[in-house]
C-alpha cells in the first residue's frame, strides 16, 4: 500500500513539475520595432497596406518570447489560430501601428496571423490572444522611439549617424540597453532597421536584456527618408 501511494505522490510531482514548466516556457520578450524606411529601402520591395502609407514611425514588427541562452520557442500551439474577431476594439490601432509592409499588399491579418502562432502562442501560459496584440500597443505607446532620436538630434534624413550615439539616446530615454539591427541598402549602407527591447514575461515592464541579438551594423549607420 505504501509503494501505491508513494509511486501515485511521484506520479502527481511529475505532473506539477510538467505543467509549471510549460507555464514558465520562456525567459522574457523582446519587443521588436522595425524602420519602414530601411524595410522599404532594400533590394527586397515592400507594399504598402490596404490603409495606405503608414505613417513616418517605427512599427510593431512583434514581440517574442526569448530564451536566456538567446534561443526561443515558436509555433507552440497549432490548435490556437489566428482570431480577428477577438481584435476587433484594437483593430484601427493595430492597423496604424503595427502595419504591414510585405507584398502583396494586405490589410495587415496575414502578418499577425504568423506573428500570433509563430511567437504569441508561446506566450499563451501569460496573455491571451487579445491580451498579446494589446500588450505590444501598449508597449509601443511607452517608448516612442522616434521621439526618443529626434529628442538627441538623430532624425530619417537619410544621414549617418554613430552606432554608440543611437544606442546611448535610447538607453538614457528608456534605462535600459536597446539591440540594434541593421540591414543594407542597394547602395551597401548600413542601416537602422530593427530595435529591440527587452520585456518580462507579463508583457509590461521593460527589463535589461539577458542577450541582445547580434544587429551586424556597421559603426556609423544611416537612418533612411521615408
Amino acid at each position: 500500500m505504501e509503494l501505491k501511494w508513494s509511486i501515485l505522490i511521484k506520479l502527481l510531482i511529475v505532473q506539477y513539475l510538467s505543467v509549471l514548466c510549460i507555464s514558465q516556457d520562456f525567459d522574457f520578450f523582446y519587443f521588436v520595432q522595425q524602420w519602414p524606411g530601411a524595410y522599404c529601402d532594400t533590394k527586397h520591395t515592400c507594399c504598402y497596406p490596404k490603409t495606405g502609407k503608414p505613417a513616418a514611425d517605427f512599427g510593431i514588427h512583434g514581440l517574442w518570447p526569448n530564451y536566456k541562452d538567446g534561443s526561443y520557442p515558436s509555433n507552440c500551439d497549432p490548435d490556437s489560430v489566428f482570431d480577428k474577431s477577438q481584435l476587433s476594439e484594437i483593430m484601427s490601432s493595430l492597423q496604424k501601428d503595427w502595419p504591414s509592409l510585405s507584398c502583396p499588399s494586405s490589410n495587415g491579418n496575414r502578418f499577425w496571423s504568423h506573428e500570433w502562432e509563430k511567437h504569441g502562442t508561446c506566450s499563451e501560459s501569460e496573455l491571451d490572444q487579445r491580451e498579446y496584440f494589446e500588450a505590444a500597443l501598449k508597449l509601443k505607446e511607452k517608448v516612442n522611439l522616434l521621439q526618443i532620436l529626434k529628442k538627441a538630434e538623430i532624425v530619417p534624413d537619410d544621414g549617418f549617424y554613430s552606432l554608440d550615439s543611437v544606442v546611448e539616446a535610447i538607453k538614457e530615454a528608456v534605462g535600459f540597453t536597446p539591440g540594434i539591427e541593421c540591414n543594407k541598402d542597394s547602395a551597401g549602407h548600413s542601416q537602422i532597421y530593427q530595435i529591440f527591447l527587452c520585456v518580462d514575461t507579463s508583457g509590461s515592464e521593460i527589463i535589461e536584456c539577458p542577450v541582445l541579438p547580434k544587429g551586424r551594423c556597421a559603426s556609423n549607420v544611416q537612418f533612411a527618408k521615408f
